[in-house]
């Protein structure tokens, strides 16, 4: 690996080149992280220095004043390692509390980028009644799954055209609702 490319010498199975690609990316996602913390450190230690080392790190002076705003609003202790950088950045404009609501949202539905953004802006955008409703909603705990079973629960959601936690709610009051109706009823 250079600084302009990667160069493959061997001949690698298909497994082999599909973790190199993993990894990879996984570098490029922990690069961006580095180098917020690398500005905020150096903010903070070198007031009168930093802009020259900005332009020595070779990056729009925007985009690294993004990493660094993101890497301020979450030190490493809150920072989700199954999530990617830009996961943060879509809710580090948020309230601390919402930010974690989110990002556990995130995780637990193995949300990618856009669609959390697009979770986001649909809670942003829901009627004045379904707010009031929200302050009542309880976060279900986190589950552990098979593999096999949240692709498939996707897919069937899909196949319903329906959004896949609304899916999921429904899908848990019909079960809710048989099980109810076996019960005994009480006169």
């Amino acid at each position: 690996m250079t600084k302009v490319g990667l160069h493959i010498t061997d001949k690698l199975t298909f497994e082999t080149w599909e973790l190199a690609g993993h990894r990879l990316s996984g570098i490029v996602d922990s690069s961006t992280w580095c180098l917020g913390d690398w500005l905020v450190y150096g903010k903070s230690s070198f007031p009168d220095r930093y802009h020259r080392a900005i332009r020595a790190a070779g990056l729009q002076y925007q985009t690294l004043r993004n990493y660094a705003w993101v890497s301020r609003r979450f030190p490493l202790e809150r920072r989700r390692a199954q999530l990617s950088f830009q996961h943060h950045a879509e809710v580090a404009s948020l309230p601390i509390e919402k930010q974690d609501l989110w990002l556990d949202r995130a995780v637990a539905s193995t949300w990618t980028t856009k669609q959390l953004r697009t979770q986001i802006r649909q809670a942003q955008h829901a009627t004045p009644t379904a707010k009031k409703v929200d302050k009542a909603v309880a976060l279900l705990p986190a589950i552990s799954l098979e593999g096999s079973r949240l692709p498939s629960w996707r897919k069937a959601a899909e196949y319903q055209g329906i959004d896949f936690d609304q899916w999921v709610i429904t899908t848990l009051d019909r079960a809710a609702e048989r099980a109810l109706e076996a019960l005994p009823s009480r006169n």
